[in-house]
């Protein structure tokens, strides 16, 4: 039995209302990879996206949801510590706290600070955090976690491989919790 496999871009204010989710919904843990892909493109205007986002994270009984006032924003240093976090066990709490900053926050995570200030939240060291990012390895991993996401199939976040089946989109734990469940995985 293979785990399932939660993508996600901190760029992604989808991403992040699944995230808010996905360990309470599947009924196995899933490895948290992260992929560095940019939100697909808007077709309604800031303020609907907003509207309509703001909604969401309230039916689904999360902190109000604040889009950043630079939306989107470029998450490649974001990514770039989401991947050293992983090297060292702490994807999770950085995911998150990264995502509340971005999305419970209103803060964008091109800003070193607040990515520090999310990393600082799951005792991530800042020299430590800044000298990992700069590194050509960890350059590598997100690209090679980018080209595995797309041999998997997954073509955009957020995303959950269960069972070799892509659930993409913000339900994307409900509906691979079915198939786990279905299927036998978890």
């Amino acid at each position: 039995m293979t785990a399932a496999v939660f993508y996600f871009d901190l760029a992604s204010p989808l991403a992040y209302l699944a995230a808010e989710r996905v360990l309470h919904v599947l009924p196995a843990p899933a490895r948290w990879q992260p992929v560095l892909m940019a939100p697909a493109q808007q077709e309604r205007s800031r303020e609907e996206l907003q509207r309509g986002l703001a909604a969401r994270a309230s039916e689904l009984g999360l902190q109000p949801l604040r889009l950043p006032e630079q939306f989107p924003f470029d998450s490649s240093l974001a990514m770039r510590v989401a991947t050293y976090a992983k090297s060292i066990g702490r994807t999770v709490p950085f995911a998150q706290a990264a995502f509340r900053q971005a999305f419970a926050g209103g803060h964008s995570l091109a800003d070193p600070d607040y990515v520090l200030i999310a990393a600082a939240a799951c005792e991530m060291h800042p020299a430590a955090v800044m000298r990992a990012a700069d590194m050509r390895i960890v350059r590598e991993q997100l690209e090679q976690a980018c080209r595995e996401a797309a041999d998997a199939g997954v073509g955009s976040v957020p995303a959950i491989v269960a069972g070799g089946t892509v659930f993409e989109g913000e339900d994307a734990p409900e509906r691979a919790r079915e198939r786990m469940l279905a299927g036998g995985e978890g």
